[in-house]
């Protein structure tokens, strides 16, 4: 028993699938609007701009309306009547243009059609356009433009093969009459097509293109303050290094410093110094996971406010006029607080230096009840000195923000009315600790 061999289908049936399936998508585009019924230039931002579409349209129906009237009675000898339904069916959709131009296309070439046809029960007149009228050429060449701008370039593509084809069975149905206005309706309206698809192409492309770059600033600016919350991470993991290490010397040394400690009292000691011991462990894990590969951690110690007056030096002999107001009644001030603050102020006269090179600057550190604040102050650019950025990364504004947040304070930056600008931070201090109390003096002593 033999069985049929299988394989591809022949190249007649792949031809004739290709041309079904093109055919429906086809019909499909020249049914089914590819966009809503909003107005052209809807989304304009000035109102002129989105009113000129309805201006347009409008006279462009007040045109066309009379003039078809006009040329079908005067040049075709159509009667009165006939020629006001065929003018208003021909030119009067082209009010839907703005909105909806695939409807408007249903409407204006059945009634071109049918126009045609009527014409030819009229006498034949010396130098008469068949089986297109001038001014439904003209107002067709309006309407493709429209497609053009508003639809895909599938539907497009139908509408000038239907309309190619039109033409074509008109001058077949009566080739005397034909003078080619459907050879040169075809050729225009192809023109008209591609310059309508390649406008609604590009303008396509530039919100796409404008969507993209507002993606792309908002990963830039994600991407940057990740940048910067693992830059602070890794800066704090000295602090907090330090005080899981003395936790762990503490623990570890209290049975040896205290004497008579009970039995369960030295397992407490020693549970804390195992758990201080394995947390810092699991923070230098994660902190060579911020790390970047290759790269090793700064072995120097964290900078503080004692070393503000060392890059309030730095920046003057780089050009920048500061001056300095440390006040001296600060205290101790926390390690997260200290490096934050450092790093403030140190970000702060970074873009000084960068966006008004030579400007005078005031850097205030003092405290507040119970607050710590940095005030950094400048003023414009001296003479005419161009900025050596004209655009930043964003780093220093993100990074104070971070530090801030942080630690618990607030940031107020913002421009002066002079042409500076203005970086005040407000970061909270624990409470003082209450001064130790005074042992009780010891009782009087009785003779005896």
């Amino acid at each position: 028993m033999s069985t049929s061999p299988t394989g591809p289908p022949p190249p007649a049936d792949g031809l004739l699938s290709a041309a079904r399936r093109n055919l429906r998508e086809l019909g499909h585009g020249l049914s089914h609007a590819s966009h809503p019924s909003t107005p052209l230039l809807a989304g304009a931002p000035k109102l002129w701009q989105r009113l000129l579409p309805y201006v347009v349209v409008l006279a462009l129906a007040a045109t066309f309306i009379p003039v078809t009237i006009t040329v079908l009675t005067s040049q075709y000898g159509v009667s009165g009547a006939l020629a006001g339904a065929l003018g208003v069916a021909q030119a009067a959709p082209l009010l839907m243009l703005a909105h909806r131009p695939l409807q408007a296309w249903w409407i204006i070439f059945p009634a071109d059609v049918l126009g045609a046809l009527v014409l030819l029960a009229q006498p034949v007149g010396r130098d008469e356009v068949w089986p297109w009228t001038p001014p439904g050429i003209v107002a067709y060449l309006f309407l493709l433009l429209a497609l053009g701008l508003r639809e895909t370039r599938r539907t497009v593509i139908a509408v000038w093969a239907v309309t190619g084809g039109a033409g074509a069975v008109l001058h077949l149905i009566a080739p005397d009459r034909s003078s080619g206005s459907a050879l040169l309706l075809t050729i225009l309206g192809a023109v008209v097509l591609v310059i309508g698809g390649a406008v609604r192409e590009r303008g396509v492309a530039q919100r796409r293109l404008a969507e993209q770059e507002t993606i792309s600033e908002a990963e830039r600016a994600q991407r940057t303050l990740l940048e910067e919350r693992t830059r602070i991470a890794r800066e704090l993991h000295d602090v907090v290094a330090h005080h899981m290490s003395v936790i762990t010397v503490q623990a570890d040394s209290a049975p040896y410093r205290i004497s008579g400690l009970p039995k369960a009292a030295e397992e407490e000691f020693t549970a804390i110094a195992a758990a201080a011991r394995e947390s810092l462990g699991e923070m230098r894990r994660l902190l060579s996971v911020l790390r970047s590969d290759g790269t090793e951690g700064d072995r120097a110690p964290q900078p503080g406010l004692d070393r503000l007056q060392q890059l309030v030096e730095a920046t003057v002999r780089a050009g920048l006029p500061v001056d300095l107001s440390l006040s001296k009644e600060l205290g101790e001030v926390p390690p997260a607080v200290d490096l934050s603050a450092y790093r403030i102020v140190q970000e702060a006269l970074a873009n000084v230096v960068r966006h008004a090179p030579g400007a005078r600057t005031r850097v205030l550190v003092a405290t507040d009840i119970d607050h710590l604040v940095v005030l950094v102050v400048n003023g414009p650019a001296a003479g005419r000195s161009s900025p050596l950025e004209t655009s930043g990364t964003g780093h220093g504004l993100v990074g104070m923000r971070e530090r801030v947040r942080l630690t618990g304070g607030t940031l107020d930056v913002g421009p002066l009315p002079d042409g500076g600008f203005r970086v005040a931070a407000r970061i909270p201090l624990p409470p003082a600790a209450p001064p130790p109390a005074s042992p009780p003096a010891p009782p009087p002593s009785e003779d005896l």
